[in-house]
Order: C-alpha cells, then sequence, then structure tokens
C-alpha cells in the first residue's frame, strides 16, 4: 500500500464557509434551558424536561471515569421530554469535568452524511440509484465485476472487498498512526481481490462502499466530496461546528481526550491520522451538531421523502440484512429504531431514533476500547432511552 502526502484534503471544511456564501442553515434544535445537578466520577449531569428515562440515563453514567470509559455525554429526547448528562472527566490525571459541548470522532456516523449527499443528488437527477457505478467511474473495477449499482454501494451489498490498511493489530495500527493512506489507494486493493460476492445477493458492512461514493460525488459535481457535504447536508441541518479533518490528526476547539486500554494501562490516542476513512468515517462532530442532522434528516428537511425512503428500507431478499442507505435498523426491546453508530480509536458515537423522532438519542463516549467494546457501550448508554416502563 502506498503512502502519500494526501494534501488534497488535509484543508477543514466546515458549514460556516458554506453558510458565509449564503446557504440557508434551516430549522436548528432549539434548546430549552439546562439545569444542572450533581454528576459522578468529576464530571456533571445536566436535567432538562424529564425524560421518562431519566432515570436509566442517569445511572449509565454513574461512576465515570471507569473501565469501560473515561467520559460520556449522553442527550434523549422525544415527544415525551428531554434528558441530557454528562460524566467523567475531559482528561485522565486531572479533576477537569467532561466537556458536554466539546468536539468528537463521529466515526462511521458520517456515512448517514455521506448517504444523505447522495440520497440528494439522486433528488436532483445528478445521481441515478440504479445506474452501475462503473458507469460513472469507468475503470474502478476490473472486468470480474459484474455491474454495481449505486444503491448496492449505499446498502453494502456491492461484493467489493475492503481494501488493505496498515495492519490488523492494535500495534501495528497504533504506529502508523501519523501516516496517511490515499482512499483511492484503498479502494484499487480492495478491487484487486476480486468480488467477494454476486452483487445485491449478501450484505457485508464495509468503508470501501462510501469512499466509492465519495469519489462519484466528486465525478457528477466537479468539486471535493467534502464542498457537497456542506453545502448540501451540513448547510441545511445548520451544523456549524462539524468538519472534515483531511491528514490532520488533532482535534480542534474544546473536547475530551480519548484513550485505548493497552495492557492495563491507557494510552491516549486524540491525536490520529484518520483520512483514509474519509466518507465513510473521518468527520468530527459535536453532539448537538448529530441531533441537529438526525433530526432534520428524519423531517424530510435535507433529503426529499421519495429518496428518503431509501434511509428506512433494507435490501430485500437479502438474508439478514439490517443496514440500508447510511443507516440501520434496530429493535429495543420490541421498538424498531434507526440510527447509526461510530467508532474510532478513543471515540465511539451513535445517532439512534424512532422514524416518528418520538424517542431519540444521541451520544459520544471515550470509550477505552471503541472497537471492541460498541455494542456495549450502546446497550449502556443509548439503549435506556427506547426501554419500555
Amino acid at each position: 500500500m502506498r503512502v502519500t502526502p494526501f494534501n488534497r484534503r488535509a484543508v477543514l471544511v466546515t458549514v460556516s464557509a458554506v453558510l458565509a456564501l449564503g446557504v440557508g442553515a434551516g430549522s436548528a434544535v432549539a434548546l430549552p434551558r439546562q439545569e444542572r445537578v450533581p454528576g459522578a466520577g468529576g464530571g456533571a449531569v445536566s436535567r432538562v424536561a424529564e425524560h421518562p428515562r431519566a432515570e436509566a440515563l442517569r445511572a449509565a453514567l454513574v461512576g465515570l471515569p471507569d473501565g469501560e470509559a473515561t467520559s460520556a455525554v449522553v442527550r434523549a429526547g422525544g415527544r415525551d421530554g428531554r434528558w441530557e448528562g454528562s460524566a467523567g472527566v475531559r482528561e485522565m490525571g486531572s479533576q477537569d469535568p467532561a466537556v458536554a459541548d466539546g468536539r468528537f470522532r463521529a466515526g462511521s456516523v458520517t456515512k448517514v452524511v455521506t448517504a444523505a449527499l447522495v440520497l440528494r443528488l439522486a433528488a436532483d437527477g445528478k445521481v441515478n440509484l440504479d445506474r452501475p457505478v462503473q458507469s460513472y467511474l469507468p475503470g474502478l473495477l476490473t472486468p470480474e465485476f459484474k455491474p454495481v449499482s449505486v444503491r448496492q454501494l449505499l446498502n453494502h451489498t456491492s461484493g467489493i472487498q475492503p481494501g488493505d490498511g496498515f495492519g490488523d493489530s492494535w500495534e501495528e495500527q497504533y504506529a502508523h498512526r501519523f501516516d496517511t493512506l490515499n482512499p483511492e489507494d484503498v479502494v484499487a486493493a480492495g478491487v484487486a481481490k476480486g468480488p467477494e460476492f454476486c452483487p445485491g445477493t449478501r450484505q457485508h458492512y464495509l468503508n470501501v462502499n462510501y469512499t466509492i461514493l465519495a469519489m462519484l460525488v466528486e465525478k457528477v459535481t466537479g468539486r471535493t466530496y467534502e464542498e457537497g457535504a456542506a453545502r448540501y447536508v451540513l448547510g441545511p441541518a445548520g451544523m456549524r461546528r462539524t468538519s472534515f479533518p483531511g491528514t490532520d490528526p488533532r482535534l480542534h476547539g474544546p473536547h475530551n481526550r480519548g484513550y485505548q486500554l493497552v495492557d492495563g494501562k491507557l494510552v491516549d490516542v486524540t491525536e490520529w491520522n484518520v483520512s483514509d476513512r474519509w466518507a465513510a468515517g473521518d468527520m468530527i462532530s459535536t453532539v448537538d451538531d448529530l441531533e441537529r442532522l438526525m433530526t432534520s434528516l428524519f423531517r424530510g428537511r435535507i433529503v426529499p421523502r421519495p429518496q428518503l425512503e431509501e434511509m428506512f428500507t433494507v435490501p430485500a431478499g437479502v438474508a439478514g440484512a439490517t443496514k440500508s442507505a447510511g443507516l440501520e435498523r434496530f429493535e429495543i426491546d420490541g421498538v424498531e429504531v434507526w440510527g447509526k453508530t461510530g467508532a474510532r480509536p478513543g471515540y465511539n458515537t451513535a445517532i439512534v431514533a424512532t422514524r416518528d423522532l418520538s424517542r431519540t438519542v444521541v451520544y459520544s463516549v471515550t470509550g477505552t476500547d471503541a472497537h471492541a467494546q460498541g455494542l456495549r457501550i450502546g446497550q449502556r448508554f443509548g439503549f435506556p432511552a427506547f426501554l419500555q416502563d
């Protein structure tokens, strides 16, 4: 795998630049005044218009930092009330409470933005979801591949295999945390392996699908993926503090530091070059902005209703399929919910809601083993918002 400078996307792209051009911010989420109450583990918990699951949500934060996480910021909402809380510490070894409005790595929640962008372009007639990606990006796939539609990239039924990274072990990945992998090279490595299965017959969740979608966006718009995301998604949602860092490994502005538990010791992994994840997972955001994304999207303010159905439709006839265009279908205590989780070293993130937004949750957790503990983090900090009384 070739390591390249990849400076083309090293400049931060934020919604502020787009709003300066006159693109409207849409409807922002209006937050009621917060009441601050004592918290646990050196942090603080805030409460807003008691949510029916407030006690369970509050209990999840007790004791932070602990073996699973050093900090957590959770916001639950819906028609029956709101609750938000934060606990833990901003940095291990200090007594500074966790930053409730800080920036963090959103990981694969980036895919929600990418899917929304592609669907918006489809609504505008610039992308045909049934058209093969080979016709948009000739030469990208080898002749071994049967036609792969844009829709199959969106719902992970393309059959394209993952590219190679810096190794599978923690030690290898950590050693290369400041190095750069060109996303196009990652795609080429996956394509070189040949198809994993016939398109549309299985579902295999992979970043490579969304990297190709970003390449397609740039081809049909003549602009960078980041510009398209800002103009068509971040701007309409009012996501003013969301950005794409490119090769910059730092988190700028207030943030909680992330850690990985290695041999019983916490290793600081806050600085990390995630440019190889690009449109599949390199976004930096805030709880406020992700809540705006979720509510604006589900209400049809970003993607028109006909195309929005793609985000709530899993591929038919594919055994075990749970993923749609950018989202995933879950069932929690008998309640069907839709959302997306994300994990990068040191950071777990999720946006989850019922389709009618009667129950919602957004969280940012600095998990001590973000990838391995993803499900456990969700069960602890997200699931309580949807449990039945």
